[in-house]
């Protein structure tokens, strides 16, 4: 079996994904396939408009492609409700506007509601699930904190309690690291490997190389809407694929990636 592992039917997967954009007729994506397979944690690395974040987006089922299709457990995820959607894949945006005075512990039980009936109360399960998160992410003595008052971290910290404590199969983040102290970058992504680890498959867009490599065993890296490369990360990760990709020269040592002066 190879390293990227196949099985009858992946967790999530993205079949000859094309995204063309209005008018312009800009394509986002070209031909892009992937898996994700559970305990598969796969970075998503590319330069600024290489269609990183189109492409979770697909995933999630938030934009329809223009072609190709995205199946979940085998089954077309176009033909299932938003809620059975959520219940399997929990996707983090790239920007989440928190435009109401919230608390922190009313935020990140949001996640919790595709599982609660309509109309219905939150379990003590769907409290644990919430608790659970923001302890993971250093939020619990933020809880009634409106979430307007945060800085710009801890805000993208609420957010990805949110996508942890809404559970699934799936997980899908988009530059989950942005705008957090080294410290806080690391609680958040070593919680996400967490559930990796425990049979989740997780994709997460990075652009912090470093980030990549430390984290995840697996990379998908764009160029222009393509794939320019794809499978374990030390074969994906080269400088000269980098230098290609994101024309920039850089020494790449394992998980530690060194930048060079031109």
């Amino acid at each position: 079996m190879s390293e990227l592992g196949k099985h009858a039917a992946p967790l999530l997967e993205g079949r000859d994904l094309r995204v063309v954009r209005g008018r312009t007729g800009t394509v986002a994506l070209d031909g892009v396939s992937l898996s994700l397979e559970p305990g598969q944690m796969l970075a998503v690395t590319g330069p600024n408009g290489a269609g990183k974040t189109t492409l979770l987006r697909c995933l999630a089922g938030v934009l329809s492609p223009s072609g190709g299709e995205v199946r979940l457990g085998g089954n077309p995820l176009a033909g299932m409700s938003r809620r059975e959607v959520a219940r399997a894949v929990a996707y983090s945006p790239q920007e989440s506007e928190e435009r109401f005075g919230f608390t922190v512990a009313q935020a990140v039980a949001m996640g919790r509601h595709p599982w609660m009936p309509r109309f219905g109360q939150a379990s003590a399960r769907d409290s644990e699930a919430a608790g659970r998160a923001m302890a993971e992410l250093d939020l619990t003595h933020l809880a009634e904190r409106p979430v307007t008052s945060l800085s710009g971290g801890e805000k993208r910290r609420t957010a990805l309690a949110r996508t942890l404590a809404q559970g699934g199969r799936v997980y899908l983040l988009d530059e989950p690291a942005a705008g957090l102290d080294i410290r806080h970058a690391l609680m958040a992504m070593r919680a996400f490997a967490r559930l990796a680890r425990s049979g989740a498959a997780v994709a997460v867009v990075l652009h912090d190389l470093n980030l990549a490599a430390m984290f995840c065993p697996l990379m998908l890296m764009l160029g222009s809407g393509r794939i320019a490369g794809y499978g374990p990360t030390p074969r994906v990760l080269t400088s000269e694929n980098v230098a290609r990709v994101f024309g920039v020269r850089a020494q790449v040592d394992g998980a530690h990636i060194r930048y060079l002066e031109e």
